[in-house]
């Protein structure tokens, strides 16, 4: 058995089986000449008569048809425009000229035409050669069933069609009797405008054809076979047969016969066996529309071969046979050498299973199925891996990573080599408003369609390269052989067009330094990174290569305390214009002055650290609507103007909340005043300072504390303070200065007053009159 397997054995094998399939070849071209008169001629007979028959059909029916559609269609152009915008209402006598057009179309034809018919489909009304105008068409009732073409046009896809044959009384109003016999129509319908399919045509041109004018014609042509001679649709429906009862309905002959004429082949001809008997089947297309005639003739008589030229056949079929296999047998030997060399290459290069070892193709076919998958596999690899390379390569020249000379050779496996005299990077940074509120997918659309829209770009001397970076940011390196900063405005330019011409976005682009080596290029990378985080500061600039910008990056300024600190005051005061101002000034000392990006947006965390810790003090309550996420709002702005905007409007509704809810925290705030006036006696008391503390206004707190105590701010004080000198001076042997400094009176003088007034006399006087008391 292996020996069979050896290549050897498959070369003999190969060889014999050549030389019997030369004799059998020889053999059929012999019998292929042998004189098949009869049969041939009944194939050549049928062949030529169908052929006829379908050019006159062709000529008789179909282009006739057409002509008609043509005469109708042209004649009437602008009424027929007409109808197809307006319908057929209010226009009675063009459709009297209309119908008396289409009955002299069918009197000119009539041996073909029964009736044409115009239907209107969004009014529903029909003229026809026939009826008549007709209104409201319903095609379900039982005197329009015969209008079936309708619907089914309404339903298709092309210009025309054409219906198969179905029973139509004379009289479609009338129950069919002797009177009112049937006969077999089919209807060829078209829409209007000429090009427009079924479903979106502004009218349907309805011509019913006599079946039996077709049949007369192929009568006509072919007498004597007119009982087994059929025309067939493509779907194998009978159009014409001498038999009636078989019209409209499948082809009853053998699956096969419809399966050869549904094919795209014009012309058929071959013996099938039916009920045990051949029959020649011959068949032809008619080009219009895909109709086929064909006829079924039974084959009775049999090729009559010759006995000699079956013995000379035989003999020559013999001798072949003897000198193919000395050939073979010769060619065998010599074509093993060179596989023989080679599999025993093989065997020492590649692992094969034992049962290739003895077949010498397996052993072939095993190594190099093992060679082109690795290969494959390799390829496939490198192909889908190419993006990430690339990818891996741009971040690291953006990083600097590469030696000399290392650069090169990476760029070269990628088809990206890189020879020009000078090299610029730029950073595109897409976060905004807009592209934020864009999904995930979008996002990622925007990006790759930028980047793939850049290194498409077509541009003299000069390559784009564009890579994503971490952070959202696009990156591109622009190679040229003509370094100009007007070159990087117009690309700069181009891409804040395109990006808002085609996705409404807003984006920014930080322009980097020249260098004439690609390995350089991290260094226009970084100034640009630089550039790109003062696009927050400069909201107006969409474009930003202020190259003095990369000095403030190196700046260790601060702003002055003062400044914060002012802000802070104003914003516990409640103070909503010195808060604005504040802020201001904070914010134009931040764009205009000599202070990093990064200390900027330092700043700006500390001002809203101190907004959150002054909600906290507040005890303000987020609820309804008003609720306050700070960080994650600050998160979604992207420049300096926005961040004011949202900031002091911020600020503004907290105001507003905070006064909203004053009046049901008004007893809770007198509370913490009073015990905040018993413990701070000797402090500054005054109206603003004691504000402050509670976080209300001067004025609203000294109206709500009236209203809730029934006495003024400044009496209620200066009464708690009286009582305080009073306990005082009775329990120890504090100096008049010493009480009123203890009490918060700067000066002894205004203590002394004030005492007096509560009191009816002096402190001493108090002092001695309570001694003598006790």
């Amino acid at each position: 058995m292996r020996r069979l397997n050896s290549v050897l054995a498959n070369l003999a094998i190969s060889y014999v089986t050549i030389v019997v399939v030369i004799v059998l070849l020889l053999c059929s071209i012999f019998y292929l000449y042998v004189p098949r008169n009869y049969n041939e001629e009944i194939k050549a007979k049928n062949e030529m008569l169908l052929e006829n028959a379908a050019n006159t059909l062709e000529a008789s029916v179909i282009e006739r048809i057409n002509t008609i559609y043509l005469d109708i269609t042209l004649a009437n152009k602008t009424d027929f425009d007409g109808y197809t915008r307006d319908s057929f209402k209010g226009k009675s006598s063009n459709i009297m000229d209309l119908q008396m057009l289409m009955k002299q179309e069918v009197i000119n034809n009539a041996d073909l035409v029964h009736a044409i018919h115009l239907y209107d489909p969004k009014s529903k009304a029909m003229i026809s050669s026939l009826y008549g105008l007709k209104y409201e068409v319903d095609l379900h009732n039982e005197a329009f069933r015969t209008m079936d073409w309708i619907d089914a046009m309404r339903q298709h896809d092309a210009s025309y069609l054409w219906t198969k044959p179905r029973l139509v009384p004379k009289d479609i109003y009338s129950s069919v009797s002797d009177n009112n016999t049937e006969q077999p129509l089919l209807t060829y319908v078209h829409s209007y405008p000429f090009n427009s399919t079924g479903k979106t045509g502004g009218l349907l041109i309805g011509i019913d054809i006599k079946e039996s004018a077709i049949n007369a014609i192929i009568g006509q042509l072919m007498p004597a076979d007119l009982p087994n001679t059929y025309l067939m649709d493509q779907q194998g429906i009978v159009i014409s047969a001498a038999d009636k009862t078989v019209l409209g309905k499948p082809a009853e002959q053998p699956a096969s016969i419809r399966d050869q004429f549904a094919s795209g082949s014009p012309v058929h001809s071959y013996v099938e066996k039916i009920d045990r008997t051949d029959y020649v089947i011959s068949g032809h297309k008619l080009p219009s529309n895909g109709w086929t005639i064909y006829n079924i003739i039974q084959e009775n008589n049999f090729y009559k071969k010759s006995i000699v030229l079956q013995k000379v056949i035989v003999a020559i079929c013999l001798a072949a046979i003897l000198i193919g296999l000395v050939l073979s047998g010769i060619f065998t030997v010599v074509s093993y050498q060179p596989v023989k060399r080679l599999v025993n290459k093989i065997k020492g290069l590649f692992d094969a299973p034992a049962e290739a070892r003895h077949n010498e193709f397996k052993l072939i076919d095993t190594a190099f199925h093992q060679l082109t998958s690795k290969v494959s596999t390799l390829e496939e690899t490198l192909h889908a891996n190419k993006p990430v390379i690339k990818h891996n390569v741009v971040m690291n020249m953006l990083r600097g990573s590469y030696a000399d000379g290392e650069l090169e050779e990476q760029l070269q496996s990628l088809d990206l080599a890189l020879h020009y005299n000078s090299y610029c990077c730029l950073v595109i940074d897409p976060v905004s408003q807009g592209f934020t509120e864009l999904d995930s997918k979008t996002n990622q659309f925007v990006i790759y369609s930028l980047i793939n829209q850049l290194e498409a770009a077509v541009l003299e001397g000069t390559r784009l390269i564009a890579e994503q970076l971490p952070d959202r940011k696009i990156a591109v390196i622009v190679g040229t052989q003509h370094p100009d900063d007007h070159l990087l405005e117009r690309i700069a330019c181009q891409i804040v067009s395109d990006v808002k011409d085609s996705f409404g976005l807003d984006f920014k682009i930080a322009l980097g330094v020249w260098v004439h080596d690609c390995a350089l290029v991290h260094r226009s990378f970084e100034a640009a990174e630089v550039l790109i985080k003062y696009g927050f500061f400069f909201s107006e600039d969409s474009i930003i290569q202020a190259y003095n910008l990369l000095s403030r990056e190196q700046s260790h300024l601060e702003l002055p305390p003062s400044a914060m600190t002012k802000f802070k005051e104003k914003l516990q005061a409640r103070n909503h214009a010195g808060v604005a101002a504040a802020l201001d000034q904070v914010l134009r000392e931040l764009r205009d002055g000599q202070y990093s990006a990064d200390y900027g947006r330092f700043v700006l965390m500390n001002m809203i650290s101190m907004y959150s810790d002054f909600l906290k003090n507040v005890r303000f309550k987020q609820s309804g609507q008003f609720k306050i996420d700070l960080y994650k709002q600050y998160r979604s702005i992207y420049s300096l103007d926005s961040f004011r905007e949202w900031f002091i409007a911020s600020i503004t509704d907290c105001y507003g909340q905070m006064d909203k809810r004053s009046d049901d925290r008004a007893f809770e705030s007198i509370e913490a005043v009073k015990q905040y006036i018993g413990d701070h006696l000797a402090d500054d008391l005054s109206l603003e300072a004691v504000a402050a503390q509670v976080f209300l206004s001067p004025k609203y707190l000294s109206k709500i504390f009236k209203e809730e105590t029934g006495i003024g701010y400044t009496e209620f004080v200066t009464k708690k303070r009286m009582e305080q000198a009073v306990e005082l001076m009775k329990g120890s042997s504090f100096t008049v200065e010493q009480v009123a400094a203890a009490v918060g009176y700067g000066t002894t003088a205004y203590f002394i007053k004030k005492f007096k007034e509560m009191n009816g006399c002096t402190p001493k006087t108090y002092v001695r009159d309570v001694l003598k008391q006790g």
